[in-house]
């Protein structure tokens, strides 16, 4: 079981939490619970509506799109972040590579952090604004 800092510290490191202070990351932390995966183990299939995303705690997780192999999730690495925020189809997929630990959170205890703590919604935005903003660089120059 991963301990308290160490989720913090995982939350801290992904993208679309970046921004948010210890308290902040704190709130989020008690809003998901500790699960143990299997090797081998299908939890997002891509296309299927997804309600919860996965931080890796520990172990390695396959990310696969169209079925082909994309990129692989270690620890710190969150799995599945845009069903947080809306009902949409699933990206990609994400199979098991090892036993893994994972810190699951729902879209239901995620928004009730959110209506609480308004301030981890804005700098969600504000972080949301700059991947739209790099994505379009990209893309259009």
């Amino acid at each position: 079981m991963a301990s308290k800092s160490q989720k913090i510290e995982h939350l801290r490191n992904t993208a679309l939490l970046a921004g948010c202070s210890k308290r902040e990351l704190e709130q989020v932390a008690k809003a998901g619970d500790e699960l143990d995966v299997a090797a081998g183990t299908l939890l997002v299939d891509q296309g299927e509506t997804g309600q919860e995303a996965f931080l890796v705690l520990s172990g390695e997780v396959g990310i696969k799109r169209n079925g082909r192999r994309i990129a692989t999730a270690t620890a710190g690495d969150m799995v599945g972040e845009l069903s947080l925020l809306d009902h949409g189809p699933r990206t990609a997929s994400a199979e098991w590579d090892t036993d893994c630990t994972l810190f699951v959170l729902d879209q239901r205890h995620f928004r009730a952090v959110l209506e609480r703590h308004p301030t981890i919604a804005i700098k969600l935005l504000s972080t949301l604004a700059s991947r739209v903003r790099d994505l379009d660089r990209r893309s259009y120059g």
